[in-house]
């Protein structure tokens, strides 16, 4: 089971150009040689990733890179996205005041990031099933291969690449997808028998769904901390943030992530770890002593990741709430870049951001990130229910293409509004999972945009066994179909819009669920080749995933039938 790829990260001043600085990825041992799967950055900003073999005796930053040259060539500096750009920092090894040279993968045409490029994912419960790879070639001799911005799964499904349906936020529209009155339904109200979220009752205008206008300044109920737009410097302030972590008996690796977390250089944020369902007092001992008056801590009884979820956002104090696991490391830049966005575009109700793996150490694990992992790409990109992307004939039901819920972040007052997270979702619960897919697709659905930025970098530690692999497999169908369920029961407005693309959205998850043989040219998986489906997946996994597919309809129901009667935390008196 061992695979002994080595995880690094590698920061250029050009492609080609020389090396900044040159390292493993956080955690891990020193880079010598062998295979290699590397970031590759350019004056700090993530612009793809390449795995090549480094011959014994050869510099490893040398040889990535050449790859990274080879592999990711045609980058030019690019204008960072005047509405929801992470301000300037100095990278290591730069001259003190020298501006950051950035660069995407492949220069982009003017409103790329409105038209979404990327293939739609099939929404996976919590890595989802996006495409990573679909631009990666091989290199050489050496075997090298590349991920890029373009790596994003690119080829629309046959015959799809017209579709460009409104999710229905027009004035008039006959279909009604994206457009939802406050107050019709508190989805968290609803589900567990309490009453709404204060305000909504009674409310008929849609949220931000006003005909032919723009975002409104005042989306979500965020009010005028957003009112105007910043440069893209960010002359303002991010916004004050809390961070909430839910763990559940790990204190070993929460250890390590509230470290990577009380090192960001966001200037103004909070940590609250919540406890879901504890078992012993190892998480609480851990917070109050190693971490006293760092970190808050708070108990969430009721087991599951979306109610742990849901006792954070009621123990927060942040205009934006941004959530990650227990087994990440996060990069110093990570808080800054992923809630920057938030002051830049008032509209903006969710941030996602970019998870690459911390170490490949073995096959389970080189598998998971082979068949997706959790990775959007290199491309920063946003999400409008106004502007229905043409080449996702499916949005906004593939919501795992829009990010993870280890690298998250929402607005508040949209958050609450929305309900939360349901609580009938999630891993800890019999749905397995779907929490984040769920709270994307609310979201959207009323009206707020979505955005996915890569600079806001967290290493997700993948389980290592096979058994966490068969796990997450048979987890990934049901948090799918789960989370389907759930947003059917909340909103059942939308039934005829998932009606209309269950034909294609059968099909696609059928092909991202195959049982595919790994190729001659290279019959080891290779991280980041998703998109390509050219990796392999062994079929006792893909019966395991379609397992999991029909089961998430009644995993779904079983868990909301626990959580019935429960309130919202934050309806709490």
């Amino acid at each position: 089971m061992q695979q002994n790829i080595a995880v690094a990260e590698l920061d250029l001043d050009g492609l080609p150009g020389d090396v900044i600085s040159f390292g493993p990825a956080p955690g891990g041992p020193p880079v010598t040689g062998g295979d290699v799967y590397a970031l590759v950055r350019l004056h700090g900003r993530p612009v793809g990733t390449v795995l090549t073999r480094v011959p014994p005796g050869e510099d490893p930053a040398k040889a990535l890179a050449k790859t990274a040259a080879a592999q990711l060539a045609g980058q030019e500096p690019a204008t960072p996205d005047p509405d929801a750009s992470a301000p300037e920092r100095p990278t290591p090894g730069s001259a003190p005041g020298q501006a950051p040279h950035h660069g995407r993968s492949r220069p982009e045409p003017a409103g790329a990031e409105s038209a979404v490029t990327d293939s739609f994912g099939a929404g996976h419960g919590g890595a989802g099933a996006q495409s990573v790879g679909a631009g990666s070639a091989r290199a050489g001799p050496a075997g090298a291969r590349a991920v890029g911005a373009e790596s994003v799964g690119t080829r629309p499904v046959e015959g799809e690449a017209d579709a460009a349906e409104p999710v229905g936020c027009e004035a008039g529209a006959a279909e009604s997808v994206g457009c939802e009155a406050v107050g019709a339904e508190s989805a968290g109200g609803e589900s567990v028998g309490t009453k709404p979220v204060e305000g909504e009752a009674g409310a008929a205008e849609p949220v931000g769904c006003e005909a032919g206008a723009a975002a409104s300044g005042e989306a979500g109920g965020a009010g005028s901390r957003w009112a105007g737009r910043v440069d893209v410097g960010g002359s303002q302030p991010p916004p004050r943030v809390t961070v909430v972590v839910a763990t559940r008996e790990r204190s070993a690796q929460l250890g390590r992530a509230l470290d990577s977390l009380l090192g960001q250089d966001h200037p103004d944020f909070e940590i609250v770890v919540v406890d879901n369902a504890p078992v012993t007092t190892a998480t609480r001992d851990l917070v109050e002593t190693v971490y006293a008056h760092r970190v808050r801590y708070v108990r969430e009884s009721v087991p599951g990741l979306a109610v742990a979820h849901n006792r954070g956002v009621a123990s927060a104090g942040g205009e934006v709430l941004a959530f990650t696991d227990d087994d990440v490391v996060a990069d110093p830049h990570w808080l800054s870049a992923l809630t920057t966005p938030f002051a830049a575009d008032p509209g903006l109700a969710c941030v996602t951001g970019l998870i690459l793996p911390a170490q490949l150490r073995t096959r389970a694990q080189v598998l998971l990130e082979s068949h997706g992992g959790f990775a959007k790409g290199f491309a920063a990109r946003t999400y409008d229910p106004r502007r229905p992307p043409a080449d996702e004939p499916l949005f906004p039901f593939t919501a795992g293409s829009f990010g993870s819920g280890a690298n998250m972040a929402f607005r508040a007052d949209a958050l609450r509004a929305v309900g939360g997270f349901d609580p009938a979702t999630g891993t800890g619960t019999p749905a397995r999972g779907g929490d984040d897919l769920y709270a994307f697709v609310r979201i959207l659905a009323a009206g707020h945009r979505l955005r996915y930025t890569p600079e806001a970098l967290v290493w997700h530690h993948h389980r290592e066994t096979w058994q966490d692999l068969e796990n997450q497999a048979y987890g990934y169908g049901a948090g799918l179909t789960a989370f389907l369920t759930a947003i059917l029961v909340r909103r059942p407005a939308l039934l005829p819009a998932l009606l209309a693309r269950l034909p294609r959205g059968l099909a696609h998850a059928r092909a991202m669920t195959a049982h595919r043989e790994a190729p001659q040219a290279h019959a080891e998986p290779v991280p980041g080749e998703h998109g390509a489906q050219a990796y392999p997946w062994p079929r006792s996994l893909s019966r395991l995933e379609r397992r999991g597919m029909l089961y998430g309809p009644l995993g779904y129901a079983r868990a909301r039938h626990r959580v019935r009667g429960n309130p919202l935390p934050w309806g709490e008196r």
